[in-house]
C-alpha cells in the first residue's frame, strides 16, 4: 500500500525577524545602561520579555 505524502508548508511571516531584531536591540540598550552585574541580569530578563512590557504599556496608555 502506497503512503500518501502530505505537502505541508508553513509560513510564519516576519514576526520572528521582528522579535529577533528587537531582542538584539534591547540587549544592546540594556547592557549600555547596566552599572552592575545584577543590572545586566535584569537587562537580559527585560530583553527577552520586551514584547510583554510593550503591550502592557500600550494597554495602560489606552486605558483598556
Amino acid at each position: 500500500m502506497k503512503e500518501r505524502i502530505k505537502n505541508v508548508s508553513s509560513s510564519r511571516g516576519g514576526g520572528d525577524a521582528v522579535y529577533g531584531l528587537g531582542l538584539i536591540g534591547a540587549i544592546i540598550y540594556y547592557f549600555q545602561q547596566a552599572t552592575s552585574f545584577w543590572m545586566v541580569l535584569v537587562g537580559l530578563f527585560k530583553a527577552f520579555f520586551w514584547p510583554a512590557f510593550l503591550v502592557y504599556a500600550m494597554l495602560t496608555n489606552l486605558k483598556m
